[in-house]
């Protein structure tokens, strides 16, 4: 028992990356959210992509609403830091046009893979 209660102790004394409560969480998750809309525009212009600015931004929201769930102001923090890496990434041209295409593959629908899926679907 003395083990739990030193781990309560711990998870109590844990400090945040960077926000101190989810007020300030929001505000850095907004913020973020918003570079990354002003930013779609030259992303798109760059990259050469075949998707237009609002096929971008309506992938952008769905990125950002995969984790709206989120409550733990320390998680958020970390997405926040790992978005704004993505934004630098993908601002100073250090990804690849395939690196931002990846983004609009997971909505695609899965193959096929027994064989009357593949029948109906005209495969063979």
């Amino acid at each position: 028992m003395a083990g739990r209660e030193a781990a309560r102790k711990v998870v109590h004394q844990v400090r945040p990356l960077l926000s101190v409560d989810k007020d300030e969480a929001r505000k850095r998750v907004i913020n973020l959210y918003k570079t990354w809309y002003r930013q779609i525009p030259y992303v798109v212009m760059d990259y050469d992509i075949p998707m237009s600015v609002e096929q971008c931004r309506d992938k952008l929201r769905e990125e950002f609403l995969k984790n709206k769930d989120v409550s733990d102001i320390r998680v958020i923090d970390m997405l926040v830091v790992k978005g704004q890496m993505e934004l630098k990434e993908t601002v100073e041209i250090w990804k690849q046009k395939g690196h931002i295409m990846r983004y609009w593959k997971e909505s695609q629908d899965p193959k096929p893979t027994d064989f009357l899926s593949k029948f109906f679907n005209g495969q063979n």
